[in-house]
């Protein structure tokens, strides 16, 4: 690591963090939490930029199209009933290949401690899994797998063709945005961006994102608070009103999913092309869409996506550019990917955790864990050094596509090998054999 941390992961997100510095209204925190629980705080207005609004206003689109995948499932957790597939064909495209980390949700800071009596973290976020799933010490198994090589075809986003103000445009009338579109600070904008009315967001990047919202119809927005007095002698403290939305019927899916055919088709993108899928959840007031770009009978990772209330489309986002061929890539065989997840250069991920993993279970079956009433003792000397190693065992080889980013902010989307382990868990490396591979750094 040199001295201006060029090489510190930590640093480098927080420096390219767009909403550094941007100090959260009061009570924000408190509508975020709430909100998740499935209520949501009131707070006080004042005068302070809004966290959210900001980050909408400045951070890098390719930000959000980037996590629009792992948006599913990480509010799948929360309880989502999943609805219907539906797309140009009868049959459903095989899931996306992601390159990137594992999809199974925000990550779980709840209480958890070192259980001495069976060696291992134990509390109300952790089960046997997490720690050979979650260290990234494993060692993999296979057999079967095919020893020859091949080729694929290859794609990427073709972003220079749709960025023209004829496609926000476009986009901004089916979305009801008054204004015309206006190129300004590495973005394509119609609407106010201060979160006063209904405002569309284009971002430059390699996918050419959008994010679309609409504050007056979102149903979480309830206004400020009102907050009696408290009298000085008054020892209670004095519940926050809670700030629900009102109850009403939830669209259909078919109401969902025709609305963003009708957003895909508005930018002119063939909305045939698409396979969608609807959910909503316990107490929900508005129900989701995506569409998933399908591309040689595979979903591609960067979904549109979609939020409805009976008042209309409340948010929106996806990604404008179309997908144009670039080739055939030779590929490395199946053995060969299998060997790349043991080889440090290709980071192996695991893109999707047993569902096991998911389910967090409070403790093991049929045990009940007692929390600690003191730290653990003192190693003595010459005491074994942990250092648990899992053995994955891949059963399966799927070759699809994936999207990766390049350092321009250009997208390609690239072989992409798939395997599957003997617990369900998936991991993800690229097919594309080295000679096309740029390993350099600058």
């Amino acid at each position: 690591m040199n001295d201006d941390n060029d090489l510190d992961p930590v640093a480098r997100l927080r420096a390219a963090d767009p909403a550094a510095g941007v100090e959260p209204r009061p009570g924000f925190a408190d509508d975020v939490i709430a909100q998740a629980a499935g209520s949501a705080m009131p707070a006080a207005s004042a005068d302070v930029a809004d966290l959210a609004n900001e980050r909408a206003r400045r951070r890098p689109r390719w930000l959000v199209a980037a996590a629009v995948a792992a948006s599913v499932a990480i509010v799948g957790g929360a309880g989502f009933g999943l609805g219907t597939a539906a797309a140009g064909s009868s049959e459903l495209a095989a899931a996306p290949i992601s390159l990137g980390a594992a999809q199974n949700g925000a990550t779980q800071e709840e209480s958890a401690a070192f259980d001495t009596g069976n060696r291992k973290m134990a509390g109300s976020g952790v089960n046997d899994l997490m720690m050979p799933y979650g260290y990234g010490r494993n060692t993999f198994s296979a057999s079967g797998l095919a020893t020859t090589g091949g080729a694929a075809a290859a794609y990427a986003y073709d972003a220079r063709a749709a960025s023209n103000p004829e496609t926000v445009a476009a986009l901004a009338a089916a979305l009801g945005v008054e204004g015309t579109p206006e190129l300004k600070d590495g973005s394509w904008t119609v609407g106010p961006q201060d979160g006063s009315g209904p405002a569309l967001y284009v971002g430059l990047d390699g996918t050419l994102g959008f994010s679309y919202s609409d504050p007056g119809i979102n149903p979480w927005n309830c206004g400020p608070a009102v907050i009696e007095p408290v009298a000085p002698d008054d020892a209670t403290i004095p519940e926050m009103p809670v700030c629900e939305p009102p109850v009403a019927d939830l669209p259909s899916e078919a109401a969902a999913t025709d609305a963003l055919r009708s957003l895909i088709t508005a930018a002119g993108r063939d909305a045939d092309a698409f396979e969608y899928t609807s959910e909503t959840w316990e107490g929900a007031v508005t129900r989701m869409a995506q569409a998933w770009p399908v591309v040689d009978g595979q979903r591609i990772d960067q979904a549109w996506s979609l939020e409805l209330s009976k008042a209309g489309i409340v948010n929106a986002s996806g990604a404008l550019a179309d997908l144009v061929s670039i080739g055939d890539y030779d590929v490395v065989s199946e053995q060969e990917g299998f060997e790349r997840l043991s080889d440090p250069r290709f980071g192996a991920q695991m893109t999707a955790m047993p569902f096991a993993v998911t389910e967090q279970p409070a403790a093991s079956a049929g045990e009940e864990w007692v929390p600690p009433t003191e730290p653990p003792a003192t190693p003595s000397a010459g005491s074994s050094v942990a250092w648990p190693v899992n053995d994955v065992k891949i059963v399966s080889a799927r070759l699809g596509l994936s999207s990766q980013w390049q350092p321009d902010g250009s997208v390609l989307v690239v072989p992409a090998y798939e395997f599957t382990d003997a617990d369900g868990g998936t991991w993800s490396v690229i097919a594309v054999t080295e000679s096309k591979l740029d390993f350099a750094t600058d």
